[in-house]
């Protein structure tokens, strides 16, 4: 019987899906899926982010944008809702600036959730990795890391 209930915690406290990513180790955008939905998943990536000390600069409304201007475009509905947040980590944006002045364009990160058109049930969580000049190696991988953490952190 405690085997059971070990097994039945364990069931309902796991996320709907598997928090391994739907793209591969080098694809430029890294995207995750999960069941939970998207406003849930918003304010579990925002606390993420703010658990880290970071602050959030802004939020993108990008499904909002696409309908307000769909009529005008012809463009067919792509998101249920999408939107960005922008954020930026102090010391990361130093380090990857130090690597080569132009990296300031990575900053600041971004971090995409969207539910496609037609897929209520499936929530994606996405970033783009790290790509920078200079010798920048190492500021790349904690960039990807940290993002992978406060994605993974937002869906488990």
């Amino acid at each position: 019987m405690r085997h059971l209930a070990i097994a039945l915690l364990t069931a309902i406290s796991a996320s709907p899906f598997a928090a391994e990513p739907i793209t591969g180790p080098e694809d430029p955008i890294t995207i995750y899926t999960t069941g939970y939905p998207f406003d849930e998943v918003k304010e579990n990536v925002q606390m993420a982010i703010t658990g880290q000390g970071m602050l959030i600069s802004g939020t993108l409304h990008i499904s909002d944008m696409l309908e307000r201007t769909a009529k005008d475009t012809g463009f067919e509905k792509l998101y249920e809702k999408a939107e960005s947040l922008e954020f930026c980590n102090l010391q990361l944006s130093y380090l990857m600036s130090s690597a080569h002045p132009a990296n300031l364009t990575t900053c600041p990160l971004t971090i995409g959730i969207y539910v496609k058109a037609g897929e209520p049930d499936t929530t994606y969580v996405a970033y783009q990795r790290a790509s920078l000049l200079g010798e920048s190696r190492e500021v790349a991988e904690k960039l990807d890391n940290l993002l992978d953490l406060l994605v993974r952190e937002a869906i488990e």
